[in-house]
């Protein structure tokens, strides 16, 4: 029999009980619609408490379409984004960010996931020239689509160099929490303090079933994006169930405490995996995903028991990543298998 939880993807695992409860309270009566509720307000209430009083907040319902917006609403269709040869919006979205905002990805190879002011400085090219894109956004995700994390600095250094070429930061902001956490900081230090201007926060990943939010720190770039929401069929009618979802996040801790325990499990299982002789962790383990090169031939029958992704079917590797409700017995069992499998 396959076990309950596995190692795919943190949007595999279910919602968080505290916030399936906030979902169930908030299924009570009638409630205007479109987000001119009261829970919707508690909620950007919250992300104002963590972000700034001044900060802009738009509910949404779909990472992709966090990005795709935010990007939308820094750019015209003869810019160009900057964005590693890895990120999620490039490799997982299906195009929506060119088809949505008609840019340009111009990619950059990023071996540990993340881009540095050098790499991004050889696309920064072309300008004022009418026969190419015009670079606008440097775009990153944090933590990376390999589990690395941004260090302060790293993420300082390119708010810098947009800002002074009249670009912007938007960050792609999947797995804040993670990253947040693992860098010892609260959600405005790893995000606004930084100099990001436009942030996709990420909470389906965290313990919520589908809620996510675009923030803006600077409310000029906003001014029309209620209608830019709308004409991305992100505008949910019944919103107070998302919003009830990221309130329960942002209190109590709650969006923390999930994002420690993923990271926590993912470090175990780094450790457990580590004893295997043939398994080889190859990206540094910063958030709560596990990279590792494992035999070919084993990658088969493991998938047979527990779901997982591969990451480089090239190079023969996966990508295991823990939630919030992994557990330690979970990770012991599969490392477990892992190494029979791998000695079979």
């Amino acid at each position: 029999m396959k076990p309950a939880r596995s190692f795919a993807s943190d949007n595999n695992a279910g919602i968080h009980p505290d916030v399936l409860q906030a979902v169930a309270r908030a299924n009570t009566g009638h409630a205007v619609g479109y987000g001119d509720d009261p829970h919707t307000r508690r909620a950007v209430a919250k992300f104002k408490q963590h972000f700034g009083a001044d900060a802009e907040v738009f509910i949404v319902f779909n990472g992709t379409a966090a990005n795709c917006l935010s990007l939308k609403a820094l750019t015209e269709s003869f810019h160009a984004v900057i964005c590693t040869d890895a990120a999620h919006i490039h490799t997982d979205e299906c195009g929506a960010p060119e088809k949505f905002t008609g840019c340009k990805l111009v990619l950059i190879d990023a071996p540990d996931g993340k881009l540095t002011v050098e790499s991004v400085s050889h696309a920064y090219h072309g300008i004022g020239d009418q026969h190419h894109v015009q670079p606008k956004v440097i775009s990153i995700t944090q933590a990376t689509e390999l589990g690395t994390v941004y260090e302060p600095k790293e993420i300082r250094d390119l708010a810098r160099f947009a800002h002074d070429r009249d670009m912007f930061l938007h960050m792609d902001g999947a797995r804040i929490a993670n990253a947040a956490v693992s860098l010892g900081l609260n959600l405005r230090q790893a995000t606004r303090d930084l100099g990001v201007d436009v942030l996709s926060f990420g909470g389906t990943k965290n313990g919520a079933m589908g809620a996510e939010a675009v923030v803006f720190f600077d409310k000029t770039l906003a001014t029309d994006f209620l209608y830019m929401r709308k004409q991305g069929m992100q505008l949910a009618s019944k919103m107070r169930f998302i919003s009830a979802q990221l309130e329960a996040l942002l209190s109590d801790g709650l969006w923390k405490k999930n994002a420690q325990h993923a990271n926590r499990m993912a470090a175990l299982l780094k450790k457990e995996v580590g004893r295997i002789s043939g398994v080889k962790v190859v990206y540094s383990v910063e958030a709560n995903g596990v990279f590792a090169q494992i035999p070919r031939r084993a990658i088969a029958k493991l998938q047979k028991r527990y779901f997982f992704y591969v990451w480089s079917e090239e190079e023969s590797v996966v990508r295991w990543m823990c939630s919030f409700d992994t557990t330690e017995a979970d990770v012991r069992r599969f490392a477990g298998f892992v190494a029979e499998t791998v000695k079979g």
